[in-house]
């Protein structure tokens, strides 16, 4: 037997002699035949061909090692003939612990070896597919020699022949065990979130990056009356803020819908029936990862009932305030006053007589007019506005003149229109948002000059405290933050809102806006 050999072209380890020149057409041409040379199939006489056809293996032979190599187990079964006839891959012996020889030599061990649970699942589909011819794909648990149970997800198919008889079935089973014990794990956390949102008392809200509600928890509907059902899918400010808050709460949401840190704010919400209920609102995004959308997630707490008893015990504060203040004003500061009269009285006849006790008596009167000018300090503090409509504008502009008196720096209230507040302790509440932030102009800021102004335009009031000072920063550093703190919470009780910004070209600008209500 002769021995063929196969030429092989030798291949330079640079085809090309200079690498730094472009090759022409006919050298790259020439170069990539003998490339392609060695590649071709050798040319045999027919004795070789021969041998080599013998040594080949045959088609069936590389269809069955082709699928022994696949990490599933591979099944075929012949409906018109013996069980000798069915195959069945080795990956089964791996994952199930039967060999080969011993899964096929009994017809049935399949079937027994399904999950008692899946059995009759897996019989429906079965018939379904040997009478429709439908594929059959599935996924069922099947146990294993050792007691394991497998996940395999099916995918079989029965082909017929020419006249439509059923032929033979294969399919393919793939071990997804893994997969699902990972959905398990996914499914209790899941459920255990869902549990936990179902009982908590706080309100959760899950909404897409349009402001769409996807999850409305139990406590959100027993506060605003609404179903699950009815609120999916559906704009939150469209549903349940009113259309002055509304366009204020799209404005906070392109902010919560792009920053990763909590957002926290209050907002008025309407139930079914038109009941406002005040909710405090802490809101997280939750970004998307390629294959999720990103999700704005709020928790709520409605605040309703506590804002009304803090409502309720500043206004019991307030009233006590101003009581002792009337009292110290017309009780002991008249008591005081008639003290000093009659202490001056006896003074002057004790001048006229020459006695030496009239020095006394004018030291007397001069502790007693001392005492009378403290009470009345005391009882302004109490009762900085008085019980009329024009008292804020009063107590602003005699504020004003103390701060010029005291600090020697200039401070104006101006007033171009009356803005007149019945409500005694709306005005108390401006005048102390006033007073603060003058005072944190002056602790904080250094100003030269400072604006107090008040206006009303349309149902509403606005107060400005403007200065020339540092700026808002250094108050905000030196201050902690506290009496932005009260200035604002003073405004939240008189249902107005507080902004505190920079000033142009410099200092501080707090603009408080509140509601006017009518006299009734």
């Amino acid at each position: 037997m002769s021995v063929h050999t196969i030429h092989t072209p030798r291949i330079d380890a640079s085809p090309f002699p200079n690498l730094n020149e472009t090759p022409g057409l006919a050298e790259a041409e020439a170069v990539l035949l003998d490339l392609a040379q060695v590649f071709a199939p050798p040319v045999l006489d027919s004795n070789e061909r021969t041998q080599a056809d013998a040594r080949a293996p045959n088609l069936e032979d590389k269809y069955r090692a082709l699928l022994e190599q696949i990490p599933a187990v591979v099944f075929m079964a012949y409906l018109d003939r013996g069980i000798s006839e069915a195959y069945v891959s080795p990956e089964i012996e791996a994952v199930l612990g039967y060999s080969r020889e011993e899964w096929l030599e009994d017809p049935i061990r399949w079937f027994e070896r399904i999950h008692p649970d899946d059995k009759q699942r897996w019989s429906l589909e079965a018939a379904e597919m040997f009478l429709s011819g439908k594929p059959l794909r599935s996924a069922y648990r099947v146990i294993a020699r050792d007691g394991r149970v497998i996940w395999f997800h099916c995918d079989a198919r029965m082909m017929r022949r020419e006249d439509g008889r059923p032929w033979f079935i294969h399919g393919v089973a793939f071990d997804i065990s893994d997969m699902k014990h990972i959905e398990e794990e996914l499914q209790e956390e899941r459920n255990f979130v869902s549990t936990i949102l179902d009982t908590v008392g706080a309100l959760v809200v899950v909404l897409d990056d349009k402001g769409r509600i996807l999850r409305f928890n139990p406590a959100c509907e027993l506060i605003t009356g609404y179903s699950m059902e009815e609120v999916q899918g559906q704009c939150v400010w469209d549903l349940f803020l009113q259309p002055d808050e509304a366009e204020h709460f799209r404005q906070i949401f392109e902010v919560m819908r792009t920053d990763l840190l909590p957002q926290s704010y209050q907002s008025c919400w309407l139930t079914r029936h038109g009941d406002p209920r005040l909710i405090a609102w802490t809101s997280t995004l939750l970004p998307a990862n390629g294959e999720t959308s990103s999700y704005v997630i709020t928790t709520g707490i409605d605040i309703t009932e506590r804002k009304h008893l803090e409502r309720a015990l500043l206004e019991i504060s307030a009233r006590e305030q101003r009581r002792i203040g009337q009292d110290l004003h017309d009780g002991l500061g008249q008591h005081l006053t008639g003290i000093a009269f009659m202490a001056k009285a006896h003074e002057a006849r004790l001048a006229e007589r020459s006695r030496p006790e009239a020095e006394d008596a004018a030291k007397i009167v001069k502790f007693v007019n001392e005492a009378i000018y403290k009470t009345r300090e005391l009882a302004r503090g109490l009762l900085p506005v008085v019980s009329e409509s024009q008292g804020l504008m009063s107590a602003l502009q005699l504020w004003a003149s103390e701060v010029e008196d005291l600090f020697r720096i200039r401070c104006r209230f101006e007033c171009d229109q009356p803005v007149l507040i019945h409500d005694v302790t709306t005005a108390t509440h401006l005048y102390h948002i006033a007073r603060e932030a003058v005072n944190n102009a002056i602790k904080h800021g250094a100003p030269r000059s400072i604006m107090i102004q008040l206006a009303a335009e349309k149902g509403r009031g606005t107060l400005l405290i403007r200065d020339d000072g540092l700026g808002m920063a250094e108050i905000r550093e030196s201050n902690h933050g506290m009496g932005l703190h009260i200035m604002n919470y003073r405004a939240a009780m008189i249902g107005g809102s507080l902004d505190v910004r920079q000033g142009t070209p410099q200092g501080t600008l707090v603009i408080c806006s509140f509601p006017l209500k009518e006299q009734e």
